[in-house]
């Protein structure tokens, strides 16, 4: 049986967060490959990170959104994962109420971010393409800056009402989110006041915020699309193959979330488990995938990389 918690006060201590309700047998060994992509995702993200501030021809737009997204990735994986793991490993499921509700409102901040940095590099790589002569005036350091202030104002301030309107909900008697982490939809629904309001903002603001970013990324390659078509020989297609790589991290990013959004809405058909598996596979394969696709397909990234690895060989071996 799962424990249940409860206090004479109409208000429970904390939450207990159950990882695959029907799987707790398994969740051990569900662990090493969670631990395993989690330690290639900082890795990889965190070198992604120091390449673009060691190399100096990498001191670009293309590529500060690119270390935008790499630091977005390694602080959703510190936000999650280390409390999964904990959860998987040795049972530590027991998280008090303040720092549920923080988690909610960092990995839904955080997950918006990302979206907003794929619609930003949509947008780098649009004018690149459709306007390349005026790229340089366009998309310059201080235009980055301000797109980040944007990121960081709109997401931060739009999420917030996430964690305080959960806050403000009685938890009475039931205390078991089954769950790896605290989402929105978990935690309200043990509340044992009205929670409808919750529901309606995060539709609202989920659909608002994910919604409008993918129909713009969408507008930008359509017109990347049609310049391309037009000039088949020219510019604009060979530098449509720099797409690529942020093309196959949309989809990724999307699919995964486009999924498990259908997975919730059919929970009635959905074992719970594979909800809560395609929520910490959206939580951990995009930052994982980000920056191999980069450095698979980025000759300037590759370079990079083969340059710091080269001299941290030397450096040990001096030592």
């Amino acid at each position: 049986m799962l424990p249940l918690n409860s206090t004479s006060s109409n208000r429970i201590p904390h939450f207990l967060l159950i990882c695959f309700p029907s799987m707790q047998s398994w969740q051990y060994w569900i662990s090493i490959p969670v631990a395993l992509l989690f330690l290639v995702a900082m890795f990889a993200n965190i070198t992604i990170l120091a390449v673009i501030q060691r190399e100096q021809h990498l001191h670009k737009p293309m590529f500060y959104y690119l270390g935008i997204l790499a630091f977005l990735d390694v602080f959703l994986c510190i936000t999650t994962m280390p409390k999964i793991l904990a959860i998987l490993c040795f049972n530590l499921t027991s998280i008090t109420l303040p720092l549920c509700f923080l988690q909610m409102y960092l990995m839904n901040t955080l997950l918006s971010m990302q979206s907003s940095a794929f619609l930003f590099m949509a947008y780098d790589r649009y004018v690149a393409i459709c306007n390349p002569l005026r790229y340089p005036s366009i998309v310059t350091s201080r235009f980055v800056a301000k797109t980040l202030g944007f990121l960081l104002l709109r997401n931060g301030l739009l999420c917030l009402p996430y964690p305080i309107l959960a806050a403000k909900l009685q938890y009475c008697s039931r205390n078991v989110v089954e769950h790896c982490v605290c989402t929105n939809v978990a935690v309200t629904s043990l509340a044992c006041s009205d929670s409808r309001i919750n529901k309606i903002y995060q539709l609202v603001i989920g659909f608002g915020l994910l919604g409008s970013d993918l129909i713009f990324i969408c507008m930008s390659y359509c017109m990347i699309l049609r310049v391309v078509k037009i000039q088949v020989e020219g510019v604009a297609a060979k530098a449509f193959s720099t797409c690529t790589p942020h093309l196959i991290l949309i989809s990724f990013f999307y699919t995964i979330l486009l999924v498990w959004i259908f997975t919730i809405k059919m929970e009635k058909v959905v074992r719970p488990d594979i909800t809560i598996l395609l929520n910490v596979l959206h939580l951990l394969i995009p930052p994982t995938l980000n920056p191999i696709v980069y450095g698979v397909r980025a000759k300037d990234i590759r370079r990079g990389i083969t340059n710091v690895l080269r001299d941290g060989s030397k450096m040990i071996k001096l030592k």
